[in-house]
């Protein structure tokens, strides 16, 4: 599953303007706070304010923004709370995917050559100081491996929820390409975890992760 704002932009307009959108803040153009107007949309894609309006209410749906009637919508600001649900929920499913992968070792190799080449793809974006690439690529790591649990409606859910959590890592992130060598090289460590067999070790290790790339001051 792609972020809203890779790949191809050609599709309805409102689509695109909610993409556009969506990617400005991800990586902090479009400030939590901020307010949001039908007008200054339509306005920045040279589209009139229906296609404004429904991209409006798909950032409502992504979570990242807030309507407010007549006034139009609020950035909304991540919380600690919201942030440690967000991860708490993201890290469940990945440890249950675990364990169903290891029901499955005919697949796990498949799961283990594709999450490779994740990593492959967030050492490029490292090596081109992409930060909003590195993201993105984190969360398909991480989406790839709930992939493996073949769970539709979890799937579905998170597919909803990508724009936020390439925000969370983002934040993560922003302004230290270090941090995200760390997150890379801890990938690598849950790979090797996953072709082992050890869903125990996995889940220690997922839940290390976070903690450590954004709680690094507390407890999780």
């Amino acid at each position: 599953m792609e972020l809203p704002w890779e790949g191809e932009q050609a599709g309805p307009v409102a689509a695109r303007i909610a993409a556009r959108a969506a990617q400005r803040i991800a990586e902090g153009a479009l400030p939590p706070g901020e307010v949001l107007t039908e007008a200054i949309l339509a306005e920045g894609a040279s589209a009139s304010r229906t296609p404004a309006r429904e991209a409006m209410l798909q950032l409502e749906a992504w979570g990242l923004v807030r309507l407010m009637p007549k006034k139009g919508a609020l950035i909304t600001t991540v919380s600690p709370a919201e942030r440690r649900d967000l991860l708490d929920v993201r890290t469940t499913w990945e440890i249950r995917s675990v364990q169903v992968i290891n029901e499955q070792p005919e697949s796990r190799q498949t799961l283990v050559d594709a999450l490779h080449a994740m990593i492959t793809s967030q050492q490029a974006a490292l090596d081109e100081g992409d930060q909003l690439g590195f993201a993105s690529h984190d969360f398909a790591f991480h989406r790839r491996i709930i992939e493996a649990g073949q769970n539709g409606v979890v799937n579905t859910l998170m597919d909803q929820l990508g724009p936020r959590f390439a925000r969370l890592t983002y934040m993560a992130i922003d302004g230290n390409l270090r941090a995200a060598a760390v997150f890379r090289d801890e990938h690598e460590r849950l790979v090797e975890f996953i072709a082992a067999g050890d869903a125990a070790g996995f889940a220690a290790a997922v839940r290390a992760h976070v903690t450590a790339g954004h709680f690094p001051s507390s407890a999780w």
